[in-house]
Parts: structure tokens; C-alpha cells; sequence
């Protein structure tokens, strides 16, 4: 299957045209994480960007005095890194794969080259990132939700 069919097929992408999917290809290469490898780390200058194809990253930040604690995990079908979309480009979380990991990595160099080039590409590429993180923020917000929850609340279990 062609880097551009890969790319077609990934939800995050499927309302780019051919076109905009072409010029993805040119900024993407296959790469794979052993369980245990750290794609980035909070604080550092943001660049990549992984689409995940199989299997599982943690992503993580840093607590003074515990270390990097997970806060949620990406699998297949979902996106990690968007921290290079904005000025200055630097991670605000970390992120780790837990499994074997299998990814397309997006060269954000050269995306932020061609959308600055052609905002036809690159607006259609920033909605999709940030469709992807209000996902995001509706994931949290419903984890936070049931994490302060009034216990009050909570059906009691039969006995």
C-alpha cells in the first residue's frame, strides 16, 4: 500500500483532497517505537508528528517530585504531537510508546514550509489538528468529570 493510501485511509485526513494527501506523502516516512521508547519530552522544541497505525502510546507530564505520570493513551487511528502547530513550537507533554508502536511520521518542518506556501493546504490541515484536539478536550473533560464526581451520585450496587 502507497504512503498516500496509508495516509487516505487515516481518519483524522479523510477530508484532505488527493492533492493536499501528495503533498502529505513527500513529508512522511513509516517508523516504529519499541515498547519503552520516548517519542519527545515535555519541554523540549516541538517538531513530528505521528499517526499511529498499531499499537499504543502514553502520553505524560512531568510532576515535580513523581516524575512523568501517564494522563492518556493514543492507539491506532489517532494522533500524537500537535504541540509544533503553535508558536513556539515546544512539547507540552511527553509522550512514550508502551507497546510496539508502528506510526507515520509527518516531518512538521516541511508542513509548516508548505502551509505557509499554500494556505489551501494548510487550512485544511490545521481544522483537522484541531478537530483532533477538541477530541482531545472532550475526552479529558469527560475523565475529569467522572474523577470529581460526587460520590453522592454514584449508584450504590445491590448487595
Amino acid at each position: 500500500m502507497s504512503m498516500s493510501d496509508r495516509l487516505s485511509a487515516f481518519p483524522l485526513l479523510t477530508g484532505l483532497s488527493q492533492t493536499h494527501i501528495a503533498v502529505l506523502s513527500g513529508a512522511a516516512q513509516e517508523v516504529t517505537f519499541a515498547a519503552g521508547d520516548r517519542l519527545f519530552t515535555e519541554g523540549t522544541p516541538a517538531r513530528g508528528c505521528w499517526l499511529v497505525q498499531r499499537g499504543c502510546v502514553a502520553i505524560d507530564a512531568g510532576i515535580p517530585g513523581r516524575g512523568p505520570v501517564v494522563v492518556q493513551t493514543v492507539g491506532p487511528g489517532e494522533v500524537v504531537g500537535w504541540s509544533w502547530l503553535v508558536d513556539p513550537p515546544r512539547w507540552h507533554f511527553g509522550a512514550v510508546a508502551v507497546a510496539p508502536t508502528v506510526a507515520i511520521e509527518l516531518d512538521t518542518d516541511q508542513l509548516r514550509a508548505f502551509a505557509e506556501h499554500d494556505p489551501t493546504f494548510g487550512y485544511p490541515v490545521a481544522v483537522a489538528m484541531l478537530a483532533m484536539v477538541l477530541d482531545r478536550l472532550q475526552t479529558t473533560r469527560a475523565r475529569l468529570l467522572d474523577l470529581y464526581r460526587n460520590p453522592a451520585e454514584t449508584p450504590m450496587s445491590p448487595l
